[in-house]
């Protein structure tokens, strides 16, 4: 299981990203491209759909909201411009309860909850790289989903590193660490 396909080996910007044709999905993590294709499977996409409901419908009314990719999620280092910025993202599914970090385009910082699920093509990066980069960038939550084996790994921030995951399978109820008052049950997500 090896990385996406990579666009050359140069780094690129928001800026060069932005200009990218709409029909392609590609990813920057500290500069480097990375294709998003092929597209998910049906099972990604169900449970995706499933864990997309219960947060939503727990959201109906309350200040977070909840997104399902594709959405831009632009990681700025201190010092870039969103033109310079190095990192976009469209995670599976995101949580952002700052409403400042949100305009009509995109993210900008840091969501408070981050949902991928792993696909053939994406779990080296999302276990590797992708972890690295949501806990440097202070995601409060991230979770990796493995549909296959109908688990979720569960990573919490404990000051700027994460925590060690936290298991779950089809059988769990997960409680969500940045709501007090969520109860996911999987049984209905890996249905």
């Amino acid at each position: 299981m090896g990385l996406p396909l990579r666009k050359e080996e140069e780094k690129y910007t928001y800026k060069d990203y932005f200009g990218w044709p709409d029909e392609e999905r590609w990813e920057l993590i500290d500069g480097i491209a990375y294709d998003m294709s092929p597209a998910p499977s049906i099972d990604h996409q169900d449970i995706l759909g499933r864990l997309f409901v219960e947060f939503l419908v727990y959201l109906k009314g309350k200040s977070c909201k909840v997104f399902l990719a594709p959405v831009d999620v632009i990681l700025p280092k201190d010092d870039e411009t969103e033109e310079e910025c190095q990192t976009v993202v469209q995670p599976d599914i995101v949580v952002i309860c700052d409403q400042l970090k949100l305009n009509s385009k995109r993210c900008n910082g840091a969501p408070d909850l981050v949902i991928e699920i792993l696909s053939p093509s994406t779990t080296r990066k999302d276990i590797t790289v992708k972890f690295s980069l949501y806990e440097r960038v202070g995601v409060k939550e991230y979770w990796i989903v493995h549909p296959l084996d109908k688990t979720i790994l569960v990573y919490k921030l404990d000051g700027n590193r994460y925590a060690r995951a936290e298991m779950y399978s089809a059988a769990d109820k997960i409680n969500v660490g940045i709501f007090e008052d969520l109860i996911i049950d999987l049984a209905t997500v890996f249905a």
